[in-house]
C-alpha cells in the first residue's frame, strides 16, 4: 500500500513540476482529439521549456534512458538534410516524432485539434519529452483514431483507453487494410495476379502501384486486432480481437514502465518465472492452456509464440519469393532495415507489384515492424501470417491457424458481436471470458418467457473477447481453483448435477458442473410447448418462428428426459442420463472424464480401454454399443453414428414433404441461421429475395412442423450425439418422423 501511495504522490509531483516549466498563460481551449469522439476541456497552453526546477524531474533518469530520448537516433534526426526536408519535420510525421507536434495535434498550442497544422524544424525534433504526455491536454485524451476504417468507411476509434491513450495516438502504424484496399481500388485491379501498371495523378504525374508500409512499433494495432484492423484481413476470414492479458496487464502502462518504456519483466515472472528476466527470456513465453497448435508446422508445440510466429515470417517470406518470381515475373528481396525495405535484384524499390502481392508483403511487415507482436496480439499476427502464406498460394497443410474451441477467438462464437462491441446479457455467459464468473457470482438462472422465449438472469452484457480466460473457469479469488458449482439450472427449469452426495449429507461441487452451465443448448420441450401453447397442430401459423436448441447441448443430451432438451413428444418415454462404461471409467460418464478440459479433445486412451480399435477420434464414429439393426440396413456392426444417418435423412424427407402439403417447400442449411429457408419451387435451393438474400422459413411453420424440425436440428447441432445419449436422440427422431407421417419402414425406435 505505501509504494501505492508513494507512486501516486510521485505522479502528482511530477505534473506540477511540469506545470510550473509553462512559460506561457494558462488560456481555456478546445481538445478535439479526432474527427469522431471529441472532448471539451479547459488545458493550459504550455511552451515545451525544459527548465529543471529545484529538486529534479521525477523519473527523469528513466526518461534519459528511453527511445523517447534517443535524440540522435533516426526517428528524430530523419529530416536533418535541409536539401531534402527544408521545413523539417512535415505535418504528416510531426505528431509522433516531435514534442511541438504531438501537442499541435492534440491542439494544446491553441491551434485546432485533430491535425498538425505545421511542420517543426528539424532542430526541435528533440526526442518526446515530459510536456508531450503530460500535458493536459495528453492526460485528459482517452480515445483513439486508428488509420483502419469500419464497414461504413469511418475511422475506428477505441473509447475508455484512459492514459493508454498517450501511446497509441503514436503506436498504431499509418496502414491498414483499409489503406491497402484503397490502393488496389484506386488503380482500378481487376486481376489480382496481374502486375499493376501505373496511372496518373490529377496533375497528369505518373503514380506507382507500390508497397505500402505499416510503420514502425505499431504496437497498438497488433494488440487491439480486428478490432483496428490494422493488419491486411482477407475477406471471409475471422480474426482475433483485442488480446486481453491478465488484469492489470492488458494496457501499454500496465507492462511497460512509461518512463523507460521497459517491460515491468519482475512483474512478468510473477507467472511466467523468472527466466523471463533473461535477455529474450519473454520470447519463450507460450499460454499452455491456450496454444495447443503448431502453428509453423516443424512439431514443436511448446516453443514460445515468439518463435512460432518467427516460423510462419521464414514461411511466408519464401513464399512471397516464390511468387513474385513465378507470378510477377521479377525476383524479389527483404531488407528490414532500408526503405522501401521490398527491392528487386537490382538493389531499387521492387517493380512488379501485383495485389495478391501487396496483400501478403504488407502482413509480412506488420509482423516484423511490432518486435513485440508474440505479446501484443500473437493470435492475430499468426492468422495474418496463415492466411498470407494461404492465398500465395503456399502449403498450408502442416501450419496451423484454429485453437480449441474455448480459446478460438477468431470463430464466430466469439466474434458475432464485434459490429456491436458488446455480447449482449442473453448470450454472454457463454460467449464472453467475463461472463460466465458474473452469471455465477449473481446466482444466475435460465428461464423461458410465456411466449417461449429462453432468458439468461444474473448476467449483464459483456465485452467482446478471444474466446476464454483462464479466470473464466478458475476462481480468482480463490485462485488457481475452479468455481464450485454444485448444481445447474436448464432451460426445462430442471436442476441437474453431477454431483453425488457424501456420506455426511453434504454434496461436493463436481467440475463438470462447469462445463454444463455452456453446454445445455438454450431450448426444451417446454419452451417449444410454451411457444405453440393453444395453437392447432396442423395449422400453419405466421406467429411462430423456428426455435433453435443452439450449439453443442453435449449435457442435456447426456442427461436425456432428465433434462428434456430435445422435443419430447407426448405420451412417449425417453431415456434419461446416460451413464456409459460402467465398469470402463472411473466413475459415471461425466465431461472431464472423456475430454480434455483445455484443448477439449476426446482422451482416446480412456476410450481405448474397452474399444480396443480407437487410435484416433475418426475412429469413435465406429464404437456400436448394440446388437439391435436400429436403421433395418442390416449391418449390426456398423458404429451407432451411422445409425443416426439414415434417421435423420427420413425425417429431413418427412418434413420436406409435409411442408410442401402445407404450400410452402422447405430447405435446411447447417451453417446459416435461421436454418430453414423457404422453397416455394422445390428445386432444393433456397429461395431469394430482391436483394439475392436468402428468404427465412419464418411465417410458414405448423407447430407438428416446428417440433419435427426442432429435433433434427438437435440431432445436427450435437455432433457427439452418438456418444452423449444415442438412444435418447435415436428416440427423438423416430417420434418425429411418425408424428409428420413419414416413412418408418425398417426403424427400430430404442
Amino acid at each position: 500500500m505505501y509504494r501505492k501511495i508513494l507512486f501516486v504522490c510521485l505522479v502528482v509531483t511530477g505534473v506540477i513540476l511540469l506545470a510550473s516549466c509553462a512559460q506561457t498563460p494558462a488560456t481555456p481551449t478546445t481538445v478535439e482529439v479526432t474527427r469522431i469522439v471529441t472532448q471539451e476541456v479547459p488545458v493550459e497552453v504550455t511552451k515545451i521549456v525544459e527548465v529543471k526546477p529545484a529538486g529534479g524531474i521525477p523519473y527523469e533518469d528513466l526518461w534519459k534512458g528511453s527511445g523517447h530520448n534517443d535524440v540522435a537516433g533516426e526517428p528524430f534526426r530523419h529530416w536533418d538534410d535541409a536539401t531534402a526536408n527544408p521545413d523539417g519535420v512535415p505535418t504528416s510525421c510531426a505528431k509522433c516524432h516531435s514534442s511541438a507536434g504531438y501537442l499541435d495535434f492534440l491542439g494544446a498550442d491553441g491551434s485546432e485539434a485533430g491535425k498538425v497544422d505545421k511542420p517543426v524544424p528539424a532542430a526541435e525534433a528533440q526526442g518526446i519529452v515530459c510536456t508531450a504526455c503530460h500535458d493536459p491536454a495528453a492526460s485528459s485524451m482517452t480515445s483513439v483514431a486508428f488509420p483502419g476504417k469500419n464497414e461504413d468507411g469511418e475511422a475506428i476509434v477505441v473509447s475508455g483507453l484512459g492514459d493508454a491513450a498517450r501511446c497509441m495516438q503514436c503506436h498504431q502504424g499509418r496502414e491498414s487494410k483499409a489503406s491497402v484496399d484503397g490502393q488496389i481500388e484506386r488503380f482500378a485491379v481487376t486481376d489480382v495476379d496481374a502486375v499493376v501498371a501505373p496511372i496518373k495523378d490529377q496533375n497528369g504525374n505518373e503514380v506507382k502501384f507500390g508497397f505500402r508500409n505499416v510503420h514502425y512499433f505499431a504496437a497498438a494495432a497488433t494488440l487491439y486486432g480486428t478490432q483496428v484492423k490494422g493488419g491486411y484481413e482477407y475477406d471471409g476470414k475471422a480474426y482475433d480481437y483485442k488480446h486481453d492479458h491478465v488484469a492489470g496487464y492488458d494496457t501499454c502502462i500496465g507492462c511497460h514502465d512509461p518512463h523507460s518504456l521497459k517491460v515491468k519483466v519482475d512483474e512478468c515472472a510473477v507467472c511466467h518465472g523468472d527466466g523471463v528476466k533473461a535477455e529474450g527470456g519473454l520470447q519463450t513465453i507460450r499460454e499452455p492452456e491456450a496454444s495447443f497448435a503448431d502453428y509453423d508446422g516443424d512439431g514443436n508445440i511448446e516453443e514460445g509464440m515468439a518463435f512460432e510466429i518467427q516460423g510462419l515470417q521464414e514461411i511466408l517470406l519464401a513464399q512471397i519469393q516464390t511468387y513474385a518470381t513465378e507470378k510477377a515475373g521479377a525476383e524479389i528481396k527483404y531488407d528490414g532495415a532500408t526503405y522501401p525495405y521490398f527491392m528487386g535484384a537490382d538493389g531499387k524499390a521492387y517493380p512488379n507489384w501485383t495485389a495478391r502481392l501487396l496483400k501478403a508483403a504488407y502482413n509480412y511487415q506488420v509482423s516484423i515492424k511490432d518486435p513485440g507482436a508474440f505479446a501484443h496480439g500473437n493470435k492475430y499476427i499468426v492468422q495474418l501470417l496463415y492466411d498470407s502464406i494461404e492465398d500465395l498460394g503456399g502449403d498450408v497443410s502442416k501450419l496451423a491457424r484454429e485453437d480449441a474451441g474455448h480459446f478460438a477467438g477468431d470463430s464466430m462464437a466469439f466474434r458475432d458481436w464485434d459490429g456491436e462491441g458488446e455480447v449482449p446479457y442473453r448470450c454472454a455467459k457463454c460467449h464472453s471470458a467475463t461472463g460466465l464468473p458474473e452469471f455465477l457470482k449473481n446466482g444466475g438462472s435460465v428461464v423461458f418467457s410465456a411466449s417461449g422465449t429462453t432468458l439468461t438472469a444474473g448476467v449483464g452484457a459483456q465485452k467482446p473477447s478471444n474466446g476464454f480466460a483462464c479466470s473464466t473457469c478458475h476462481n480468482e479469488a480463490d485462485w488457481p481453483n475452479r468455481y464450485a458449482v454444485t448444481s445447474v439450472p436448464f432451460p426445462s427449469g430442471k436442476t441437474l448435477t453431477f454431483s453425488v452426495k457424501a456420506a455426511d449429507g453434504t454434496t461436493p461441487p463436481n467440475d463438470s458442473n462447469l462445463c454444463i452451465e455452456c453446454h445445455q443448448g438454450r431450448e426444451s420441450t417446454n419452451s417449444v410447448n410454451a411457444a405453440l401453447r393453444g395453437k392447432d397442430e396442423a395449422a400453419i401459423d405466421k406467429a411462430i418462428s423456428f426455435k433453435n436448441i443452439h450449439y453443442f447441448a453435449a449435457g442435456a443430451t447426456l442427461f436425456g428426459s432428465d433434462a428434456a432438451g430435445i422435443y419430447q413428444y407426448a405420451g412417449k418415454e425417453y431415456v434419461g442420463r446416460n451413464t456409459h462404461g460402467e465398469g470402463g471409467l472411473a466413475g459415471p460418464n461425466e465431461c472431464v472424464q472423456c475430454h480434455a478440459t483445455h484443448e477439449l479433445g476426446v482422451k482416446l486412451d480412456t476410450c481405448e480401454t474397452c474399444h480396443k480399435s480407437v487410435k484416433s477420434e475418426a475412429d469413435l464414429l465406429n464404437i456400436r454399443v448394440s446388437e439391435t439393426d436400429y436403421d433395418g440396413d442390416g449391418d449390426v456392426t456398423e458404429g451407432i453414428a451411422a445409425e443416426f444417418t439414415e434417421f435423420q435423412v427420413r425425417l429431413y424427407a418427412a418434413i420436406q414433404a409435409k411442408a410442401v402439403a402445407n404450400g410452402a417447400g422447405i430447405v435446411y442449411n447447417p451453417n446459416a441461421n435461421p436454418y430453414w429457408f423457404l422453397d416455394k419451387d422445390g428445386d432444393g435451393k433456397t429461395d431469394k429475395n430482391d436483394q439475392g438474400g436468402n428468404i427465412n422459413y419464418n411465417g410458414n411453420w405448423s407447430p407438428e412442423l416446428l417440433k419435427a424440425a426442432y429435433n433434427y436440428q438437435y440431432s445436427v447441432k450435437d455432433p457427439g450425439a452418438f456418444a452423449h445419449n444415442p438412444k435418447y436422440v435415436l428416440q427423438a427422431l423416430y417420434d418425429s418422423i411418425e408424428a409428420l407421417g413419414g416413412d418408418l419402414s425398417g426403424l427400430t425406435r430404442p
